[in-house]
């Protein structure tokens, strides 16, 4: 069973005057699919502790999947994408890009997603956006790959070639 952990970047959501309502909308979604959820941390706008909350899960190897939440936007404090990219040691952009393409049948505004995706060690993290309803139109977009993805970095998919 893949395990997964959930980061929700929200200044407001951190300080308790907001309630995460996109956290529980990828809960929900990747537990129907099961994986387990080792994980939630709702966080500050801020890159540095962003950063090192996806390293420190990466690098103990605590999940083999990181999906954030929020951050991805114009506003000064989204930084997401850059404390993201700060720990990624490979790049996939083809994760944000479908999920950006799938989105603009929805909004013309998909196009402003800053998101990025990509791995560091043996964990996939995936920048969601903000928005419950975006989130569930992306992830729901792209779940049924990832589990392909993460057996092919996780190195099942070749063990299970060889049987």
């Amino acid at each position: 069973m893949k395990r997964v952990a959930i980061i929700t970047a929200s200044d407001s959501g951190y300080k308790g005057e907001r309630e995460d309502k996109s956290a529980p909308v990828i809960e929900e979604i990747v537990q129907n699919e099961n994986y387990t959820v080792v994980k939630k941390l709702l966080l500050p706008d801020d890159k540095e502790k962003l950063a090192n909350a996806m390293q420190e899960i990466a690098d103990k190897g605590e999940a083999d999947l990181i999906l954030t939440t929020g951050g991805t936007g114009f506003a000064p404090r989204d930084v997401m994408p850059e404390a993201t990219l700060a720990v990624l040691e490979k790049v996939v952009p083809g994760i944000p890009e479908a999920m950006r393409a799938y989105s603009m049948q929805f909004t013309k505004r998909a196009m402003l997603s800053r998101a990025v995706a990509g791995i560091r060690k043996k964990t996939l993290i995936i920048n969601m956006p903000g928005s419950p309803k975006a989130v569930r139109e992306c992830l729901e977009y792209i779940i049924s790959e990832l589990n392909h993805g993460l057996e092919i970095l996780l190195e099942e998919a070749n063990n299970c070639a060889r049987k």
